[in-house]
């Protein structure tokens, strides 16, 4: 008998331990045991990889244009060819992982933000607040999201920095009304209607209880929220509303090259290809993220 009590006590510290597993332990767990989404994660891993060290490996001088290496194929000196101007598309592809990235990025942190507060604002609060704040949602989602970018480029001004902004207001609608859905579940909670007794103010218990407990369904939507930022950002630069020449932005490198689909078809292909991976890596990755941090999807 002496000896199985160690054997019990081993089971019985294992059981305790799962069972004291927080939340993000739990959901990190889950997350793991997805194969897809751990490939999302690897390719999305890969693409910030490239963009912080790819430059390193990358050809210099990615804007100098050598005419009479122009629409080159693949080969051992230009392993991905060369566009229409002499130049490295492996550089200017590496280069442009870099402008993608940080536009998918920063537009989605400026929806969260904004959209985040306008969300808990409503919810929380209610009443007329509510009523003014959904109905503004309402009208901005009325329009198709590419439609309401160019027209706010077109206001601003053809560049980079004005397709980032446009970019991340018209996503904030999103974020606002899956953060006030939450709100208005977890604001009748038994534990807010506590902190309400105790005397606790609307700001403490906004960024204390509420807030944090709203945050898994955003880092879901946000995961994938980069994807359709990046593809919205390739869009506008393919249309001449975004990055500007001679800017290594992928979706520029495609309307730079459309015209030489049939004689040079890796002038498109390859930025293609970037944009295509980047935004299915960060679409796996959500997936996952969603199937680890929302309850429902657990057996």
């Amino acid at each position: 008998m002496t000896e199985l009590t160690p054997k019990v006590d081993g089971i019985a510290e294992a059981q305790i331990s799962s069972k004291t597993a927080g939340p993000w332990s739990e959901a990190w767990n889950g997350f793991k045991k997805s194969k897809v989404a751990v490939v999302g994660a690897g390719i999305v891993i890969f693409f910030i990889l490239l963009a912080i060290f790819g430059p390193l490996i990358a050809k210099e001088g990615i804007n100098d244009q050598v005419l009479a290496d122009r629409l080159l194929p693949p080969s051992s000196e230009y392993w991905l060819g060369t566009d229409d101007l002499g130049r490295d598309i492996l550089s200017r592809v590496i280069h442009g992982a870099r402008i993608s990235l940080w536009v998918g990025f920063f537009s989605v942190v400026g929806s969260v933000v904004v959209g985040s507060a306008l969300g808990i604002i409503a919810g929380y609060y209610g009443r007329w607040v509510d009523t003014i704040i959904s109905r503004i949602f309402d009208i901005m989602l009325a329009f198709p999201s590419i439609l309401l970018a160019i027209a706010i480029v077109s206001v601003l001004g053809p560049n980079l920095q004005n397709a980032l902004i446009a970019i991340a207001i018209i996503n904030v609608p999103n974020f606002g009304r899956l953060i006030r859905s939450k709100v208005l579940s977890i604001k009748e909670d038994e534990y807010i209607t506590a902190a309400r007794g105790i005397g606790m103010k609307d700001g403490r218990i906004l960024f204390s209880h509420i807030l944090p407990n709203s945050m898994a369904p955003v880092i879901v939507q946000g995961t994938l929220a980069i994807a359709t930022a990046i593809l919205e950002a390739a869009a506008l630069g393919f249309l001449g509303l975004g990055a500007q020449a001679p800017a290594p932005e992928w979706g520029k490198m495609l309307a730079d090259s459309k015209n030489y689909l049939q004689t040079a078809p890796w002038t498109m292909v390859f930025p293609g290809m970037a944009i295509m991976l980047t935004v299915l890596g960060f679409n796996l990755m959500g997936d996952g993220l969603r199937d680890a941090l929302d309850p429902r999807m657990k057996n």
